[in-house]
């Protein structure tokens, strides 16, 4: 016997932008039902996580699971050690992760997933903290919870009202106002979050010294008080920075010479081969230090609308020295 499948119906441009907007509308008035409930048992919540002495311990399963895995990761990037359990796994040996010390954040819509009401009475026996995140209160998550959560939703915003959708959307918004309730409690900056991520654009910025991207050593073009003009030009032209540091004999920065002021001499028709380089610096060039981050070396070029710096120590010494090609090429700017 043949298996008869029914064809969808063409497809309707104006009916899938309809449902789209209808979607757009449901799930905002999911999130703003939040604001108007959340009170004095997320506070609670907060504290409790604040307080907890091991890690936050996320579960759920389903879409309650995936919501909850990203939940925990960003509770971890935050300042709040999270890890994500599975409830079927934590019934076959994962529930060893879990200890006293830890909060067990416990996610379902309908409070009645089987996998994880099946582990509520160990997690209960355990003495860790259990907090509830569910839109059914009299569920038996909700009854075992010590402190419960309200994400209820007035609806789905699939047609069927089947598809976990608005209730997953609210999930993943309480999840980051703990999260942002939680980093604001702590104090936490945005060198705390760079640490946690140094392999991205925003660890670069904030994690990138000076120190880490300058030309050093014999890299750094520099000369004497006295020397020529044709020395200079030769060590501009040797190092390719575009600049050379001017320094005394005590290798503090006293000047810098660049592309621009070789421009400006040429077009007054100086007679560069007398002129030495105390001459034609120009004095108390921008300096940074190399312990300063990077990012600040490229925004004090772009506040003096120049594209090199010299590095100097704490005694004003030529350290080293940098362009914006260098911070270009560590993928700083």
């Amino acid at each position: 016997m043949t298996q008869q499948h029914t064809s969808a119906p063409p497809f309707q441009a104006e009916q899938a932008i309809r449902l789209a907007q209808e979607t757009f509308d449901i799930e905002a008035a999911a999130i703003l039902g939040l604001k108007r409930r959340v009170g004095a048992s997320f506070a609670r919540v907060v504290q409790m996580m604040l307080d907890v002495r091991g890690r936050i311990v996320v579960m759920g399963m389903g879409k309650s699971g995936h919501v909850g895995r990203k939940i925990a990761a960003t509770l971890s990037s935050t300042g709040t050690p999270a890890i994500f359990v599975h409830p079927a796994e934590a019934s076959h040996g994962d529930l060893g992760m879990i200890k006293k010390v830890d909060l067990v954040l416990a996610i379902s819509n309908s409070g009645e997933s089987a996998e994880l009401t099946a582990i509520l009475p160990v997690l209960k026996r355990m003495g860790a903290p259990l907090v509830a995140m569910s839109g059914q209160a009299n569920s038996t998550l909700g009854r075992h919870a010590d402190v419960f959560l309200d994400c209820s939703v007035e609806k789905e915003a699939c047609p069927l009202n089947l598809a976990p959708t608005a209730s997953t959307t609210a999930q993943l918004a309480m999840g980051d106002a703990l999260a942002v309730a939680l980093l604001d409690a702590r104090g936490f900056k945005a060198e705390d979050f760079a640490r946690s991520h140094p392999g991205g654009a925003l660890g670069r910025k904030l994690l990138t010294l000076v120190s880490d991207v300058m030309r050093a050593g014999d890299q750094i073009p520099q000369v004497g008080l006295n020397a020529s003009f044709s020395e200079l030009m030769r060590e501009m032209g040797a190092k390719g920075l575009g600049a050379t540091a001017v320094v005394d004999g005590d290798s503090k920065v006293v000047g810098v010479f660049t592309d621009g002021d070789l421009r400006r001499l040429v077009e007054k028709g100086s007679d560069l081969r007398s002129l030495l380089a105390h001459q034609v610096m120009h004095p108390r060039p921008s300096t940074i230090s190399g312990a300063a981050l990077a990012v600040e070396a490229a925004e004090l070029m772009e506040f003096r609308r120049i594209t090199s710096v010299l590095v100097i120590d704490a005694n004003g010494r030529l350290s080293g020295a940098l362009n914006s090609n260098d911070l270009m090429r560590a993928k700083v700017i």
